[in-house]
């Protein structure tokens, strides 16, 4: 992506994927990517989650299943409804996906898997993510794979 530090380059170039938090004013930016689309995806949800909540030591209490058809128009709606239902469940459900798997669907949507845990059993870091923004989105790919970045409301 634009502004790549030289150690995002040599990651990307030798195909794993990853995330980072950006400096954003008043929000929270969130770049992701990964080596296929549904790798870029899951490693988005990964982004959102660890900038409100450590999880690393958390192993997942149960397992909820997502079905996302292929959005009408691009991959980066398809990026904006997974990071709705990772806040909708946090805000009204409680849980807190602690490990995320995402596979494409025959008809090119998306079968995502969440380990989850109740938010009272990780410890929580900043403000929890309130809404994904469609101001400065983008879902796509690029020389290393695929990549996004997307703005989120906190």
């Amino acid at each position: 992506m634009v502004g790549d530090t030289d150690d995002v380059r040599e990651i990307r170039r030798v195909g794993t994927g990853g995330h980072r938090a950006v400096p954003h004013t008043a929000d929270l930016r969130i770049e992701a990517w990964a080596p296929s689309r549904e790798g870029c995806l899951a490693e988005a949800v990964r982004g959102l989650v660890e900038s409100f909540a450590d999880v690393e030591a958390v192993r997942p209490t149960g397992l909820e299943r997502l079905r996302l058809p292929l959005p009408r128009a691009d991959d980066a709606d398809l990026l904006v409804a997974l990071l709705d239902e990772v806040v909708y469940r946090v805000e009204v459900h409680g849980q807190v996906p602690v490990e995320v798997d995402a596979e494409a669907a025959a008809d090119g949507g998306l079968d995502v898997r969440l380990g989850v845990v109740p938010l009272s059993d990780v410890e929580v870091t900043g403000a929890a993510p309130k809404a994904v923004s469609w101001h400065g989105l983008h879902m796509g790919v690029d020389p290393y794979g695929w990549s996004c970045a997307v703005t989120v409301d906190v």
